[in-house]
């Protein structure tokens, strides 16, 4: 089985899987991993044709099915029995997933702003429908194509400079053709919005209320996922990085609540 990059991070609490969003890769959790990992076994994933991944040919292999797969391959390489799930922007629509179908696999989720995740048919359609034009810009446009993107991180306001630094150097390992097949094949499908109400997993959205794209999303999600705690917080899209300092503590908050249902402290893991 073809895997995505992932890295295991040294911690002092339960495996806590790590997925960034398109666009990103293994930096995004720089103002992170070292809080974490007083509360966690941080365990950071990178998306095919991101990072350190692989980026395949075949499309089959960027569909959210086959990453809750790899997931899967991936806590079972390790040794774990349940973990917690975290996911960024499309992450979220990975995690959220993910935690739908294996919810026996899972102690607890959280997930930033992601319209992705609770996007409309009719969105994720026309970007199907589209799909090999798209893949045919980015493929032919290579590197420069891949820079117009409007999410692209060197159009970041708010990121400070030494994060961003490091975000740019991980974008020149972006593969075009990899990053396409993202767009088409894992964005077009990652949408949960019609089954966002059979959660049963403790949920907590950590919302950056300056994204004001992203609020009937927010509502949404409130009205209707089940187990869902949401933290608004003073950020735009990248709460993790724009709001560090209330972003690690809302997720510690959360992993170290005792009344949380199933939850577990530690080793849990074979």
């Amino acid at each position: 089985m073809i895997l995505p990059h992932y890295e295991v991070h040294k911690g002092d609490g339960p495996p806590l899987l790590m997925v960034h969003g398109i666009l990103s890769s293994r930096a995004q959790w720089l103002p992170n991993l070292n809080v974490l990992r007083s509360v966690s076994t941080p365990i950071v994933l990178e998306l095919f044709g991101h990072g350190r991944s692989p980026s395949p040919v075949d499309h089959k292999l960027y569909h959210p099915d086959y990453y809750i797969e790899a997931f899967e391959e991936i806590r079972c390489r390790l040794g774990v029995v349940r973990w917690h799930v975290m996911g960024y922007s499309l992450g979220a629509g990975l995690t959220i997933r993910y935690c739908l179908e294996k919810p026996e696999t899972i102690i607890s989720q959280m997930f930033t702003n992601s319209t992705s995740a609770f996007a409309k048919s009719e969105a994720t359609k026309k970007v199907r429908d589209k799909g090999n034009e798209i893949i045919s810009q980015y493929e032919s446009g290579g590197r420069k194509a891949i820079e117009s993107i409007p999410v692209h991180p060197k159009n970041a306001k708010r990121i400070p400079a030494e994060i961003k630094t490091v975000l740019l150097q991980d974008c020149e390992l972006l593969n075009p053709m990899g990053v396409a097949r993202t767009i088409v094949h894992t964005n077009g499908n990652s949408s949960i919005r019609d089954i966002a109400h059979e959660n049963s997993v403790p949920a907590l959205l950590l919302c950056g209320v300056k994204e004001k794209r992203f609020t009937e999303f927010r509502n949404f999600a409130v009205e209707q996922m089940t187990c869902l705690e949401v933290v608004d917080l003073p950020a735009g899209h990248a709460v993790n990085i724009e709001a560090s300092t209330e972003f690690n503590k809302a997720v510690i908050d959360f992993l170290t609540d005792d009344g949380k249902p199933n939850q577990l402290h530690a080793g849990d893991s074979e």
